[in-house]
């Protein structure tokens, strides 16, 4: 059961688990603190510790505070938008015919029914975005897991508040959000490795660590990237 540390104006969520070490953590995309403690720490050694790094976790927050946030789209003619990390401008087509979308060079083309609203815009947009990460999902999924000796009982594709992607090890499923067809596809690969990984150790413990360490190296650099990109304009809640 979470408990609750608070710091001035910063709440931090703190749990208890089978760890050796304490874990502190700042979230995107509103900085949300978490600490993950030894089962036998005491409160006020944790309250300590969490003032030891106020100075860190504050500045953590302001970064991200300060990160992009990508404008509303509205689609409309030559909006900008992002797929597999490269900006495109939109062309919007309106025509008495089925609607569709088409990636061509630097330009996205939306073809709709006169007086389509933004919303079913919207709507037609990111179906597009779950069929090109249809296309590239199952190829990382099968790639990783010959190489990591585990079996996947399926995927989906949804959009997620907080999280760039879950995992149920219990059913062997991972969750993957579709923003992620917004992001270089390596990130993409990241996201897949760091779930996939949930179904050997569930939770983010010294071992998890020591697997990603193992199996993706480079992980802490496509993590600081991927949390550096711009965030969806969306109003994120926690």
């Amino acid at each position: 059961m979470a408990e609750t540390l608070q710091i001035g104006e910063i709440a931090i969520e703190m749990t208890r688990k089978d760890v050796k070490h304490v874990h502190l953590s700042v979230h995107p995309p509103a900085g949300r603190v978490s600490l993950v403690a030894p089962r036998a720490t005491r409160v006020e050694v944790a309250h300590a510790y969490a003032i030891s790094k106020l100075g860190w976790i504050r500045e953590q927050r302001a970064r991200l505070q300060a990160q992009a946030r990508e404008t509303p789209r509205r689609f409309v003619e030559r909006e900008s938008h992002y797929v597999w990390g490269r900006r495109y401008l939109l062309t919007l087509v309106e025509a008495d015919e089925k609607p569709g979308v088409r990636l061509g060079h630097r330009r996205i083309t939306l073809r709709v029914r006169p007086g389509t609203s933004a919303a079913k815009r919207a709507d037609i947009i990111h179906d597009w975005h779950k069929t090109l990460l249809h296309e590239v999902v199952p190829p990382l999924i099968a790639k990783w897991e010959a190489k990591l000796g585990v079996s996947v009982t399926g995927y989906y594709l949804q959009r997620m508040k907080t999280k760039w992607g879950g995992c149920n090890h219990r059913v062997g499923n991972i969750r993957l959000n579709t923003e992620l067809v917004k992001k270089p596809k390596d990130l993409v690969e990241y996201v897949v490795v760091h779930e996939l990984l949930h179904l050997i150790e569930p939770t983010h413990s010294e071992r998890f660590i020591g697997l990603l360490d193992k199996h993706y190296p480079s992980w802490r650099e496509a993590r600081a990237e991927l949390n550096a990109l711009p965030l969806a304009a969306e109003n994120w809640r926690e």
